[in-house]
């Protein structure tokens, strides 16, 4: 994560700059308000402490001393621009479960009316100090982020069983021993993490409900218990919740594939969203299509948002019997294992990056992610009946430690694909918020389905309101404004922050509301080159995904976008995207062309394309760039930098240039409507500078018979109406005789 968000770990000097700035109290900085709060804070401790002792010391005089209750699950801090879910493991939290001795945690980052992932820790081996009154756990942390105070103390204050657990204060610091951030965290589950569980089956194929562990021969530490599913996973300390509706549907003959399990899931799936969720899908199927011996699959690990869905087939693993019951339960467990991101036991060492194998290649591991057949035990026993000897109904310790303190994204379903474990952090294409109340949708589109090489790709955006009441905000819809963010992730697997060449500080009121007779607004942005250069420079496919800051601060994510961008097929494909793609003629398609000496090269270029290539798709843009700059005026200092040399503009060019643009594009074979509107407004512009009015007039009506269609929406039609009548009256005023 960058720094340039924030940093939730510092204290006040390294993140003040920050939009999602939390500064709470420290020791070294404390005034006014904040000594009050931390003498409150102190007060409120001391008094805990004494109810404690007090409570403590009169159970004694009766002769019964409680048990103190446990301090580990997850405690959640609240407020400030910084929400802290925290995650203490250093005793047990029932009976049979076991203690990892770690502290985890994600931080999210709250703005305006939305919340957003923005990392996580794990304190792999913390020092813990218990005494009568509270348990303090430090250590240093591994970040997701490089953190300014990377080491972490938890205090906790130790409550009687008949209390109401303690809050968490996790403070921060750096590795000097400096005090950073600190969080007051309340309790709030047993539970390390918390899952939304949606089950469909279809007909006449009865779900698995529990087993027995004490039915057949296990190994003699493993006490007896009667599992379900939720319950193997409750044993783990993640809380699987029942939820959406039991549907049953219909079966599939033949069996079922992958894409068609993928769309039972899109269907049936009440829960189901594709964005990153603690939500996972499971579906009690008869067969699965064209291989014999596939007792589950978790189907969703090919698209953007994997490890949704998973599904059992029950015609390998059915029957009532106790061995059917209990090979059933470890297939439902093994299953939605994987939409944790579980590797099989043996293939934990193709992760990303690879995690190290258990006794025997990893065949050896005692687990539910471990096939019975494969087992081959370090005591030489091997295959299902040693498994089931051995087995325990148990994740080994580096899946709980996965399950209970993996980083966020390497865990959630929907987050990062499957076999992403937690070292390997790709850079996010702004993470879907968790929350949205803000009342606002933006969309991202482009206009044609695909890109030629060198083509410059430019997308359309959409900021609409789905509040019925209507929503203000700003109306800096276009990147360059800085408002709004576009991230690319190219072919090469590298993602990118489109940065425009220019910074606009858009400090104006643009105050813009969105409702009933104005539901959206829309903008078109090239961001085919920018700060960094060429951004779409290899033929392939790129994953696109747009976010707009609104004026209330709330972060809007638009989906994601795929574009394809083709490869050349001809030598002449091949010369016109090396005409296209130099760094000047970037830059010129960017500034809508340019009298520039230090571009001349670029000139050069389009100019070449529309002498040589005047038929080719690139030629609207070559002649797009050169007749915006003709139409307007171009100022540059002159030889001794006395005065400015201003080029007058050039309407016959202008002309000349942009009628065909405007031409093509009216058939659907240039560029996208909203450049299409800039090009007729400023065609209609150099008619007017010519003496021409009617001509003028005559293409701005042009433009409007362009949009009064069915296909455009009636907003946007009165929209272009009111700008085409709003140009004429300018045009009117400007060049109009008195």
């Amino acid at each position: 994560m960058s720094s340039e968000s924030g940093d939730p770990t510092t204290g006040f000097a390294d993140f003040l700059a920050s939009p999602l700035a939390d500064v709470p109290p420290t020791a070294d900085r404390e005034s006014g308000q904040e000594q009050e709060e931390a003498t409150e804070q102190t007060i409120r401790d001391a008094t805990d402490s004494a109810q404690e002792r007090s409570a403590t010391q009169q159970e004694a005089a009766a002769g019964r001393i409680l048990p103190y209750r446990p301090v580990s699950g997850r405690y959640r801090s609240s407020g400030g621009s910084f929400q802290l879910e925290l995650r203490v493991d250093v005793d047990n939290i029932r009976t049979g479960s076991k203690v990892l001795r770690r502290l985890s945690g994600d931080f999210f980052a709250t703005s305006g009316a939305t919340t957003t992932y923005f990392g996580s820790f794990t304190v792999h081996s913390p020092t813990v100090s218990w005494s009568a009154t509270q348990v303090v756990v430090r250590g240093l942390g591994t970040f997701s982020w490089s953190a300014g105070a990377p080491v972490v103390q938890v205090t906790i204050p130790r409550r009687s069983v008949i209390q109401p657990p303690g809050a968490a204060t996790a403070q921060f610091f750096t590795v000097s021993g400096q005090p950073g951030a600190s969080y007051m965290c309340p309790y709030v589950s047993p539970y390390f993490r918390a899952i939304q569980w949606e089950q469909d089956s279809v007909t006449g194929k009865v779900p698995f409900l529990s087993y027995n562990s004490g039915s057949l021969p296990q190994p003699s530490g493993s006490p007896s218990r009667v599992l379900s599913v939720p319950g193997a996973y409750t044993e783990a300390g993640i809380q699987l919740l029942v939820a959406g509706a039991a549907n049953v549907i219909a079966d599939s003959p033949m069996g079922w594939n992958d894409s068609e399990l993928h769309g039972a899931m899109q269907t049936n799936f009440s829960l189901w969203q594709n964005i990153p969720q603690w939500k996972v899908w499971l579906l009690v199927a008869s067969a699965y299509e064209g291989l014999a011996g596939v007792r589950g699959i978790m189907f969703d690990a090919a698209d953007s948002f994997q490890r949704q869905g998973c599904a059992v087939f029950y015609d390998l693993i059915k029957g009532a019997d106790a061995e059917a019951q209990r090979a059933q339960l470890r297939t439902y467990v093994h299953e939605l294992g994987h939409s944790f991101n579980l590797l099989h036991s043996w293939q934990k060492n193709l992760a990303q990056p690879p995690a190290p194998l258990g006794p025997n290649g990893g065949f050896g591991d005692l687990s539910w992610m471990n096939y019975p057949q494969n087992y081959q035990s370090p005591s030489g026993a091997s295959g299902t009946a040693a498994y089931w000897s051995d087995f325990p109904f148990q994740f080994t310790d580096n899946e709980l430690t996965h399950l209970r303190h993996g980083f966020y994204r390497n865990v959630i379903m929907g987050a990062n694909p499957f076999g992403t474990s937690a070292a390997d952090i790709e850079p996010e294409l702004f993470d879907e918020p968790l929350t949205d109340d803000s009342g606002l949708r933006l969309g991202l589109r482009v206009a044609k389905s695909g890109f030629a090489f060198g083509e410059p790709v430019v997308v359309e955006l959409k900021l609409e309101t789905t509040d019925l009441r209507g929503r203000s905000t700003h109306g800096h819809l276009h990147p360059d404004d800085e408002l709004v963010n576009i991230a690319i992730r190219q072919p090469s697997g590298r993602t990118v922050l489109y940065r425009p060449m220019r910074l606009r500080c858009v400090d104006q009121d643009e105050t813009v509301h969105l409702g009933t007779d104005r539901p959206a607004i829309y903008s078109s942005a090239y961001i085919g080159y920018g700060r960094d250069g060429h951004y779409f420079q290899q033929p392939g496919t790129y994953q696109l995904r747009a976010s707009y800051q609104a004026s209330d601060a709330s972060r809007i994510v638009s989906p994601v976008l795929h574009v394809t961008v083709r490869h050349p097929v001809s030598a002449t494909d091949t010369q016109l995207a090396e005409l296209m793609m130099g760094e000047e003629q970037g830059k010129l398609l960017v500034l809508r062309g340019s009298d520039a000496p230090s571009l001349r090269a670029g000139n050069d270029a389009l100019q070449e394309i529309i002498e040589r290539h005047a038929n080719h798709a690139f030629a609207v843009y070559a002649r797009l760039a050169k007749g915006l700059n003709a139409e307007h005026e171009f100022k540059s200092l002159n030889a001794d930098r006395a005065g400015l040399d201003v080029r007058a503009p050039d309407p016959k060019s202008a002309i000349e240039q942009l009628t065909p643009v405007v031409k093509v594009s009216e058939q659907g074979k240039g560029v996208d409507n909203l450049t299409l509107n800039l090009a007729t407004r400023r065609l209609a512009r150099a008619y007017a500078r010519q003496g021409d009015l009617e001509e003028a007039s005559s293409t701005l009506d042009r433009l409007v018979r362009h949009f009064d269609t069915p296909a455009f929406k009636p907003h946007v039609v009165e929209a272009v109406r009111a700008q085409a009548e709003s140009t004429k009256a300018q045009l009117m005023a400007d060049f109009g005789t008195a």
